[in-house]
């Protein structure tokens, strides 16, 4: 069975239609559809059904995705270990940052994957929260950071630290801010990043579970952006609370009462890779970077903060 067959059809039940499968393997259409004929012929099962808005997998392909899934980590791993073999883990691994740098430790991360791993090369991109995730579980990137929920179980995700938020306005809006409630914080201007953010998700979950609605948003992708836009007194936002209390404390902002909201920051990466060597060694820069050891669980804000694990370990 060629791997190329299990690949195109893993890539087309992922996409759910030819063309934009085709398009991620870089083949044309008539090749991928001869790929996932053959793989039927093969198998002598119908693995999709073809409708007029795309691929459709039967009982049988569903049945068959997660194998096709496991054989193809497995070979990817085997090709990895081959190339450590001949020399040390070597290649290329896309990984997502957010934040600013020194949050992540991101100098500290690469100092260490240098010395340990001088053949692996690293490009950053820089993403929002979001757009990080859907990433790494579509295999545009090897890991990420990343903060917020979980929602994919394809990814899995090594706790690294426990992060609160924590509401803040202008230092001139103190007064304006002091005495008011939900409906008068909600009026406000809101400085946001785009609804894809785990930051806007806090926002508007916040929004929801007091009855209130922001309408005045001004747009903003980036966390040295929003912290910018507050301070020269554009609105109202979310801040990281180490960043809140310098710049209260500095009197550039001022808090608004004492909401508190917990997440915790990961380093993730697609659980069906975690044999991959390439990905067994970022995990080990990320242990050496953060050091992790295990902590108790404690209630964080709105949010339950697991144990941390160690790299080999994805909660």
């Amino acid at each position: 069975m060629e791997l190329n067959r299990l690949r195109s059809f893993v890539v087309v039940a992922e996409t759910g239609h030819l063309t934009r499968a085709a398009e991620k393997l870089h083949i044309s259409q008539p090749a991928l559809s001869a790929q996932i004929r053959a793989l039927e012929d093969e198998l002598d099962l119908t693995l999709f059904e073809r409708t007029s808005t795309g691929m459709t997998l039967t009982a049988a392909g569903k049945r068959l995705l997660a194998g096709a899934d496991r054989i193809l980590a497995e070979a990817q791993a085997f090709q990895a270990e081959a190339q450590a073999l001949k020399g040390g883990i070597s290649g290329r691994a896309r990984l997502g940052t957010l934040s600013d740098p020194d949050f992540i430790r991101l100098g500290d991360f690469m100092n260490v994957a240098v010395e340990r791993y001088p053949l692996l090369e690293i490009d950053f991109q820089h993403e929002i929260t979001g757009v990080a995730l859907q990433r790494v579980r579509d295999a545009t990137l090897e890991a990420s950071f990343y903060y917020g929920n979980m929602p994919y179980p394809q990814v899995a995700g090594v706790a690294l630290r426990e992060m609160v938020y924590r509401i803040v306005a202008p230092a001139a809006w103190r007064e304006r801010v002091e005495r008011a409630g939900w409906p008068e914080i909600a009026e406000l201007p809101w400085i946001m990043p785009p609804p894809v953010s785990s930051h806007h998700q806090f926002a508007a979950t916040l929004f929801s579970e007091h009855g209130v609605e922001a309408t005045r948003l001004i747009g903003a992708d980036d966390e040295a952006v929003v912290s910018s836009l507050v301070t020269s007194g554009a609105g109202v936002a979310l801040m990281r609370e180490e960043v809140a209390l310098q710049k209260a404390q500095a009197g550039e902002v001022c808090l608004w009462q004492d909401t508190r909201i917990g997440t915790m920051l990961r380093f993730v990466y697609l659980r069906s890779r975690e044999l991959d060597p390439l990905i067994r060694a970022l995990l080990d820069v990320v242990k050496e970077t953060w050091r992790l050891r295990r902590k108790p669980a404690r209630e964080l804000g709105r949010e339950t903060v697991p144990s941390v694990p160690s790299p080999k370990e994805s909660p």
